[in-house]
């Protein structure tokens, strides 16, 4: 009798260890391989048993530990020679952007340390491509056809050219497009994840949006918070890997600026829904009305391109900061201009992965003003090299704003800090050691 339950025990556990390794291994199988663990889980909900790990919920916590050590595990890795990669990146687009800065970034140290490079991008003609071209990097256009199919046919077609190591999309808009490509040629695709991973699957809409996550072999994110989102989204934490943004501390520097009476405040991105600059001209408003009547005088710019511009122009003139306060740049090719013009940087944004700006402005020495978003509380330190708000709560931006407006000893001491901060972890002068570590994850 009691071996019996012995035997029983021991078939209904390694039943159990079958089906989570089916569950970990789906993300790499092709769709009829993932549809067998799919079926066994449906039995089970139907039977009245609960799966080990149903399809709606979140990875076990274990293996979601997993993902929060995976920049630990990166550095404990040996290093890959970077010399001996072979890599064909993807763009969807070249246009003046933080991804397409990154991709410079990345490029850039790559072919410094021997890689063999070329670069596939969905347009052309755009502020990036001569910059790259510089580098020593054969940019090719592969976006005549408006087809999808065609698309990712001349993909394929270019990428079977000269058939490299990896195929590494630089937007989550082309992970598809790398994955399949790279299944069909037999080369290992790595997928991106570019703000906060939901942001992603919304833009593509659910199916697609989900495959874009699932088929690579690998993803590479800019954010913690898109890495958790991710896996929130039933993608394997082993397949999920940091991949930091950089800036160039070198070319980003501080600058003396003499104390006038007035206070500048900039604000930089591109005009759309998730910037929330509707929110940034709500808050000037408060500001303003604040501080004129005691006498100071409060100047902004909204540096920047997109489609909400004669919107937002109109909410600006409507508040009366149109001209008086508040100034519309446009984009600039160099941005330097506009931290050297700024006492304060302030970001608004409803979603963020880790934004090229704010590494920017803090290695200008800029304090940082922003919505606690994405990876932002990871590089804003509340109270000490920034100030944060909960993204609704306006009355918490006000007042954070007005107490960097008032104290110009503290914009320093925030400044100086952030300055430290960004070259210690964030400067280019480290993506040789961390690409090391990252494509050593990523390929292993």
């Amino acid at each position: 009798m009691i071996g019996s339950l012995r035997r029983r025990g021991a078939e209904n556990a390694e039943k159990t260890q079958r089906e989570w390794k089916s569950s970990l291994l789906a993300p790499f199988c092709e769709t009829s391989a993932i549809s067998a663990p799919l079926r066994t889980q449906r039995k089970r909900r139907e039977s009245g048993k609960t799966p080990f790990w149903p399809l709606s919920a979140k990875p076990p916590r274990f293996l979601r530990l997993c993902g929060e050590l995976q920049p630990i595990i990166q550095l404990m890795a040996p290093p890959i020679d970077l010399s001996k990669l072979n890599i064909c990146f993807l763009a969807g687009t070249l246009g003046q952007g933080g991804a397409e800065r990154q991709l410079f970034y990345i490029l850039k140290t790559l072919r410094q340390n021997g890689a063999r490079l070329r670069l596939l991008s969905l347009t052309r003609g755009e502020f990036w491509e001569e910059p790259i071209k510089e580098l020593g990097v054969q940019v090719c256009w592969v976006g005549e056809s408006s087809s999808r199919l065609m698309r990712l046919k001349r993909i394929t077609n270019e990428v079977n050219k000269d058939r490299p190591g990896v195929i590494q999309s630089q937007h989550s808009f082309t992970n598809l497009y790398a994955a399949l490509a790279g299944r069909a040629l037999g080369v290992r695709s790595i997928g991106a994840i570019r703000t906060d991973g939901k942001r992603e699957v919304q833009y593509l809409g659910r199916v697609a949006g989900r495959l874009s996550l699932r088929l690579p072999h690998s993803i590479a994110a800019n954010s913690k918070f898109g890495i958790r989102n991710a896996e929130g989204l039933g993608t394997a934490p082993s397949r999920l890997h940091l991949l930091r943004n950089f800036v160039d501390t070198d070319y980003f520097t501080p600058s003396l600026r003499a104390f006038s009476g007035g206070v500048n405040v900039a604000a930089i991105g591109r005009l759309k829904e998730q910037k929330r600059f509707d929110r940034f001209l709500r808050v000037m408003a408060r500001v303003d009305k604040i501080e004129s009547r005691l006498g100071r005088t409060i100047k902004a710019t909204i540096t920047g391109a997109g489609p909400l511009k004669k919107q937002l122009e109109r909410q600006a003139a409507e508040l009366g900061l149109l001209g008086r306060v508040v100034e519309f740049k446009g984009n600039l090719a160099d941005t330097r201009a506009v931290y050297r013009w700024a006492d304060l940087l302030v970001l608004t944004s409803d979603r963020e992965g880790t934004p090229n700006v704010a590494l920017e402005a803090m290695a200008t020495g800029l304090p940082v003003a922003a919505t606690c978003v994405g990876d932002l509380p990871e590089i804003i330190k509340d109270g000490e090299t920034g100030l944060l708000a909960e993204p609704e709560n306006e009355d918490r931006m006000t007042d954070n704003l007005l107490k960097l407006i008032r104290d110009a000893r503290l914009r320093v001491t925030y400044g100086l800090r952030a300055r430290e901060f960004i070259v210690a972890n964030h400067s280019l002068a480290l993506a040789p050691r961390l690409l090391q570590h990252f494509y050593q994850a990523a390929l292993q």
